[in-house]
C-alpha cells in the first residue's frame, strides 16, 4: 500500500526557525512541506491556489502583518479540511485558550523537541487514517479520537541530578541559549538571541539574566539605533 503524502505549509517569519521545522517533519514519513509562507499574505495567497494539497499548516503566534490567531481563524473560515498546529513561543494562557476554542490539532511550545513534533505527526496520521476509513464511528472510537486534546508542549525537564532550576527556567531551553552564546564571538541582545533560538525576546532575556546571576555570563551596556541604550550579554570565559 502507499502511504499518502500529506501537504504541510509552515507559516514562520524566521527562516531559520522554519528550515528547523521542515526538516523536523520531512524526517516523519507521509509528510511533504510544500511551503514557507512569511506573512499572512504571503499563506492566504499559497493557500488560494493550493488549499486542496494541504492538509496540516504549522503556525507561529508572531507573524509580520498578523497576529497568528487571526490567522488562525481566518484559514478556519475558509479551509475547513486543514488542520492546524500553533508552533509559538507564546506562552500566555489567554493566547493559548484562544488557539484551542480554534481548534488547533496541538500546540507546541518553541524550542521544539523533534520527538514531540514526531510524536504530534504521528497522532495526525493515525485520526487521519481513522476518519478516512469510517462512515460511522462507535462511542469508543469516538473518545479515542476526543481524546488526543492537545496538551501543551514545552521543553522537557531538568532530568534527575542535574540541579533545580527555578520556576520559569528549564534545562533544554537553558543549554540551547549557553550553546548559542557560545558559537557567538560577538556579545548579543536579548532580540538577537531570541530570534536565532526560536523565543520571545522576554524568554530569552530571562535565561541571560539567570546567566548573569550564576555568574556564567556578564551584561555589558551599549547604545543602539539612535542613542537606546541596550543591554548586551557575553559568556564568561
Amino acid at each position: 500500500m502507499t502511504l499518502k503524502n500529506h501537504g504541510v505549509l509552515i507559516i514562520e517569519d524566521d527562516f531559520r526557525i522554519a528550515e528547523i521545522n521542515r526538516q523536523f517533519v520531512e524526517q516523519s514519513a507521509g509528510f511533504k512541506v510544500l511551503h514557507e509562507a512569511r506573512t499572512k499574505a504571503e499563506a492566504l495567497a499559497f493557500l488560494a491556489d493550493h488549499a486542496d494539497q494541504i492538509s496540516l499548516v504549522l503556525l507561529d503566534a508572531y507573524i509580520p502583518d498578523a497576529t497568528g490567531l487571526e490567522l488562525l481563524w481566518e484559514i478556519r473560515r475558509l479551509y475547513r479540511h486543514i488542520d492546524i498546529v500553533m508552533v509559538t513561543a507564546a506562552r500566555e494562557v489567554d493566547t493559548i485558550q484562544e488557539a484551542l476554542r480554534g481548534g488547533v490539532f496541538d500546540y507546541l511550545i518553541k524550542p521544539t523537541q523533534s520527538e514531540r513534533m514526531a510524536h504530534m505527526l504521528s497522532r495526525f496520521v493515525q485520526e487521519r487514517t481513522l476518519l478516512e476509513q469510517k462512515q460511522e464511528m462507535s462511542q469508543e472510537e469516538l473518545d479515542m479520537a476526543l481524546n488526543r486534546r492537545p496538551v501543551v508542549s514545552e521543553p522537557a525537564p531538568a532530568a534527575p541530578g542535574t540541579g533545580t532550576l527555578p520556576k520559569g527556567i528549564d534545562r533544554l531551553t537553558l543549554d540551547t541559549v549557553v550553546n548559542t552564546m557560545a558559537q557567538t564571538q560577538a556579545p548579543q541582545t536579548a532580540v538577537e538571541l531570541a530570534k536565532t533560538i526560536g523565543a520571545s525576546r522576554s524568554t530569552a532575556r530571562r535565561y541571560l539574566e539567570y546567566l548573569v546571576a550564576q555568574g556564567r555570563a556578564c551584561a555589558e551596556q551599549a547604545y543602539g539605533e539612535v542613542g537606546r541604550p541596550e543591554r548586551r550579554y557575553r559568556l564568561n570565559r
